[in-house]
């Protein structure tokens, strides 16, 4: 394996998950599937409904035949029970796509922005603000560069249909609210100095 590797959607998501649990022992498919339901993971995801335990045990195959999991088992009320555990490695993976899909958010829809954006909190504090002050400026830079099309276009016709000018004022009204979401994102988190918790809140 390299640090180049792929890291797909739905082994992103599952990857996330366990590193939650890195410093608890590991995690099982139960466990996995049990978060997934209480965060409503299969509605702000794209891992899908069918989602099933059966999905979920060949993507921890995948992940571990890719080295990025590990996996030992344990004895519990008679029964073996098998746990997962990030590699350093996948550890590396997890934290490169997490930093990758966010400092190259241009404001259009990303399956994985959500699901970086949840797991934010691996990075360090200035990988944090170096990932969302480019996001920032890149969707600064094309709302202006909208905003410019649009100008241009009414001073060059005296009547446009909303059909034609609404193509532009629509996005332009998103990328304004994704301006307003990361200058609040990187106050929040110089404030709190990368760290993300409810102790930090108090």
């Amino acid at each position: 394996m390299t640090e180049n590797y792929a890291l797909k959607h739905r082994a992103f998501v599952i990857l996330g998950l366990i590193s939650e649990k890195m410093h608890e022992g590991g995690c099982h498919a139960y466990d996995i599937n049990k978060r997934i339901e209480e965060r409503g993971m299969r509605d702000w995801t794209n891992i899908g409904v069918d989602f099933s335990f059966s999905t979920i045990y060949r993507t921890l195959d995948r992940l571990e035949n890719d080295e990025l999991v590990e996996s030992f088992e344990e004895e519990i009320d008679n029964r073996t029970r098998k746990n997962y555990k990030i590699t350093e490695f996948g550890y590396n993976i997890l934290k490169k796509k997490v930093y990758n899909v966010l400092y190259n958010y241009i404001g259009k829809k990303d399956e994985d922005f959500y699901v970086a954006f949840s797991m934010f909190p691996i990075l360090t504090l200035e990988e944090q603000i170096e990932a969302f002050s480019h996001a920032l400026e890149t969707i600064k830079t094309h709302r202006i560069e909208l905003r410019n099309m649009l100008d241009e276009m009414l001073s060059d016709f005296s009547k446009i249909p909303i059909n034609v000018t609404g193509l532009f004022i629509h996005p332009i009204k998103i990328l304004e609210t994704d301006e307003e979401f990361f200058e609040m994102i990187l106050e929040e988190i110089k404030k709190f100095g990368g760290k993300i918790g409810l102790d930090d809140y108090n």
